[in-house]
């Protein structure tokens, strides 16, 4: 059976999700898809001066944005063509990014059950330094996604 959503990312890696994405904001934090398997996808940013709170490092709600989004995305790049809405969003902030800096966001789904989806997330920096984790609880609605 094949799979049109996992073909489609597959095609992105390497590229800029801010040209190829279908989503709002994956065009927002214009990241670079590296890579993606069964359940996982790491996604390389580039911090910029519009993504950081006064103190010019990352703002957690941008980091928590990266990992919401890239969860979504390997939800759905596993074949799921209902759109799942995120229930809640659980997150540590360890260490801080500054502008300039590239960081590493990489999703992991641990368990897609009849409605409900379980996932972590983690943002680390070029020396593989976690800056961020998250686990989420995701819904599946009666919304069912297009294909693109």
């Amino acid at each position: 059976m094949t799979n049109p959503s996992l073909d489609f990312f597959t095609n992105l890696v390497g590229k800029p999700l801010a040209e190829n994405s279908p989503s709002p904001v994956s065009k927002w934090l214009d990241g670079i898809l590296v890579s993606l398997e069964h359940g996982s996808i790491t996604v390389e940013y580039t911090i910029r001066k519009d993504m950081c709170n006064p103190a010019h490092i990352l703002h957690g709600g941008v980091a928590a944005t990266m990992m919401d989004d890239i969860i979504g995305m390997t939800i759905f790049s596993m074949g799921h063509t209902a759109f799942y809405s995120t229930v809640n969003l659980s997150i540590d902030y360890l260490f801080s990014a500054k502008i300039g800096e590239k960081v590493t966001a990489k999703s992991k789904i641990i368990r897609v059950g009849k409605k409900i989806a379980h996932a972590e997330g983690e943002i680390r920096n070029e020396q593989g330094t976690i800056i961020a984790k998250c686990t989420t609880n995701l819904v599946s609605t009666s919304n069912e996604i297009k294909s693109l």
